[in-house]
């Protein structure tokens, strides 16, 4: 008896081993790279802005040699400025000082945006169900996962190449232009091989972003244990943000420090692209704690529905927050000390911040830059609402006897009240360690510090809410262009970042909100602006709101 012939393939049936399983990943590349149009300029953008800022800075601070040998040697005699931005490897040039200056945090900006990039086109669209559907087709079990690295290729490719055009355009060498953007670029491709396997791992998109933001905080606090003093060293080798300083860009231009973020990366992808295979769509390695089979009365209303969808990131950013005002405030001292008689320095800290010293104008710096921090968990909140709408989440909420309005309210609290919670966390953090420091340096306690800086923080939020209102007016009244909420936090970021450095005329200056705010501990407290940001924030949030009320969902 003759073996039974075998059934022919079903119509759209691919195999998943061998080639097929990458079917279909340049149509996903691509995909993605059009639905982060607006996101990933913006972060490629900032990046670029801060290292041209403040290469342009420090020619104008520091024109001679002389000046930035000092201003090294100060630097590598306090270890607090050290634990925070590393040593200076180079103090001979501008871009040395910048590689300082920008090195971890660019490598850390760089980290963020590669974890959420990746995350986004793997985890969050397994989660949305959208994944599963895209599945149905001609697309490779492996595809979604090499799309989205890809993407984060790209990204990173950008940003290493303009914040090599930007240091060349600043007349820096090009050795040392080119060393410093690939050092970000390889920390940016780490970290997404990284956020690779964290969609592996967890089930949800938060918990994937949270598993590679705890890796982000260790390898900083790593590489900051390593650079606070003598003996530590080898431990900034344990952290990929370490290894991107170790490059020494300007200094010794070590190229073959990049094999090892690169080499890195290269075994999490492989590592990430055999765990995607080896696990059932939708459900992560990591075992979930089941939920209670009934729900808890305190979450029967769309208020507590949302406050249940948005806890997890506040927490979050209260304790970032909180946790970067105490590391802030305690280089406090370092700063002033740094400063000493460099009348210019001060000038241009005084001009960007306080009008009462150095240290006032130091304190009021951060305090915008924590402002700036809290308007992105802002933008972040408000277009919670729009991946509940596009998920399909909303829509059964707002089928019972829930209004818009009354869904809307319940997340709109967070970009609220949330921003004050973490302005407050901030806030106090930052003045409690600035206390120490501000009583070694002008005689003052702990207490009037706190209260200052508060007043400074929470200063802020006009501000942060206007933002927030843009972002709310381009979700309700142009859902499909949500995403520009971004491009309008970062041009007022940007206008208020680089604009006193650049001198912009100031009708452009008048365009960010953060501009009009009072420069706090130290300047003059004047309550008119305050209350016109807030005045604009109350109509934008009115428009916004009867926008939604007669736009369709979905």
């Amino acid at each position: 008896m003759s073996a039974p012939t075998p059934a022919p393939a079903a119509a759209g049936s691919h195999d998943l081993t061998g080639s097929h399983d990458l079917a279909g990943t340049g149509v996903l590349y691509r995909l993605a790279l059009r639905r982060d149009r607006i996101a990933l300029p913006v972060w490629v953008y900032i990046g670029t802005a801060m290292v041209a800022s403040t290469v342009f800075s420090f020619n104008k601070l520091y024109a001679d040699e002389a000046s930035r040998r000092t201003f090294a040697a100060g630097i590598d005699g306090n270890g607090s400025l050290r634990a925070l931005y590393g040593p200076v490897f180079d103090g001979s040039t501008t871009g040395g000082l910048t590689a300082w200056r920008m090195g971890v945090f660019g490598a850390v900006l760089a980290a963020l945006m590669s974890t959420l990039l990746v995350v986004r086109h793997t985890r969050a669209e397994e989660e949305d169900g959208r994944l599963e559907l895209i599945g149905a087709g001609a697309v490779g079990r492996r595809a979604p996962l090499t799309a989205a690295l890809a993407a984060a290729l790209t990204a990173n490719a950008a940003l290493a190449a303009l914040v090599a055009a930007a240091l060349l355009a600043a007349g820096q060498s090009a050795a040392g232009s080119l060393a410093f953007g690939l050092a970000l670029g390889a920390t940016g491709l780490f970290f997404a091989a990284l956020a690779a396997v964290t969609a592996q791992l967890a089930e949800t998109a938060r918990a994937a972003n949270g598993l590679a933001g705890a890796a982000i905080g260790a390898a900083f606090v790593l590489r900051a244990i390593g650079d606070s003093g003598t003996g530590t060293g080898w431990l900034g080798w344990l952290s990929p943000i370490g290894w991107s300083e170790q490059v020494r860009a300007f200094a010794a231009n070590r190229w073959w420090v990049l094999l090892l973020p690169l080499a890195g990366a290269a075994l999490l992808t492989a590592l990430a692209r055999t765990l995607v295979a080896r696990r059932d769509l939708g459900a992560g390695l990591l075992p979930q704690r089941p939920g209670p089979a009934a729900a808890a009365p305190a979450l029967a209303s769309a208020a507590a529905l949302a406050r249940r969808l948005q806890r997890g990131p506040l927490l979050g950013w209260t304790a970032a927050l909180a946790a970067g005002g105490a590391v802030f405030g305690g280089v406090a001292k370092g700063v002033v000390d740094l400063v000493g008689d460099n009348r210019q320095m001060a000038e241009v800290l005084a001009r960007m911040g306080g009008q009462q010293g150095v240290l006032d104008a130091y304190l009021s710096s951060i305090a915008t830059v924590f402002g700036m921090v809290a308007a992105v968990y802002a933008v972040q909140a408000v277009l919670r609402m729009r991946a509940e709408e596009v998920s399909g989440r909303a829509e059964p909420v707002l089928a019972g006897a829930v209004s818009r309005l009354r869904w809307a309210a319940g997340h709109l609290l967070f970009p609220l009240l949330g921003t004050a919670l973490l302005l407050a966390a901030a806030g106090l953090t930052a003045g409690l360690t600035a206390g120490l420091a501000e009583g070694l340096a002008l005689g003052h306690g702990t207490g009037p510090a706190v209260g200052r800086m508060l007043g400074a923080t929470l200063v802020q939020l006009p501000a942060v809410w206007l933002t927030a209102a843009v972002a709310l007016a381009g979700y309700a009244l142009l859902p499909h262009w949500a995403a520009a909420g971004w491009a309008g936090f970062g041009a007022f970021v940007l206008i208020a970042w680089l604009g006193p450095i650049l001198r912009f005329p100031q009708a452009v200056l008048d365009l960010s909100p953060f501009s009009h705010l009072p420069h706090l501990p130290g300047g003059r407290p004047d309550a008119a602006p305050l209350l016109w940001l807030t005045a604009l924030t109350a109509l934008t949030t009115a428009a916004a709101l009867a926008g939604l009320r007669r736009r369709d969902l979905g």
